[in-house]
């Protein structure tokens, strides 16, 4: 279903998204943050905890380890400040580019089985599909981030994937 190559790209492409984000929100004040503007999620803020915190739970499925203690509500309010997203999403980005560079094709091919705390049931499906769903999450979610840091005044970068720095060369 997708290869090694394309679970390098789409981490190399998170890390570029997520600190494009950033860039955008440190320039608005810290109240524009927090303000409900409409999104599932509510405010900029909680969007982007809410997107580390899933990361977690994904990661936590591939790896076989602890899945993180809070809940998905609790997730999306993780973080008080900016400044404390930032530290946690930086060090996971670059955690889960370290994992990329582990990803082998055969564990993409086999079955990954889980019990879903959102759906209440045990769920299986093949690792590629979870993963392309990893990446498809983040996107969709960064999606409605980068909407509202918009409409807040601020400028994120472009999010084509063909844009990202070095994408030519992958």
């Amino acid at each position: 279903m997708i290869s090694t190559d394309y679970v390098m790209t789409m981490a190399r492409y998170n890390r570029w998204q997520n600190g494009s984000l950033i860039a955008a929100a440190e320039t608005l004040p810290p109240q524009t943050l927090t303000e409900e503007r409409g999104a599932f999620w509510g405010s900029i803020q909680k969007t982007l905890s809410h997107i580390l915190w899933a990361d977690r739970i994904w990661m936590a499925r591939f790896e076989r380890t602890e899945r993180p203690a809070q809940s998905m509500a609790e997730g999306a309010t993780a973080h008080a400040s900016l400044a404390a997203y930032i530290s946690d999403r930086e060090s996971y980005d670059a955690h889960i580019l370290t994992w990329a560079d582990t990803v082998e094709s055969k564990w993409l091919a086999s079955d990954l089985t889980w019990f879903s705390g959102a759906a209440g049931l045990q769920l299986s499906m093949p690792a590629g599909l979870a993963v392309t769903h990893f990446f498809n999450h983040q996107t969709h979610h960064r999606g409605q981030a980068h909407a509202m840091i918009t409409s807040a005044g601020a400028k994120p970068e472009d999010t084509d994937l063909f844009l990202m720095p070095g994408a030519a060369a992958t």
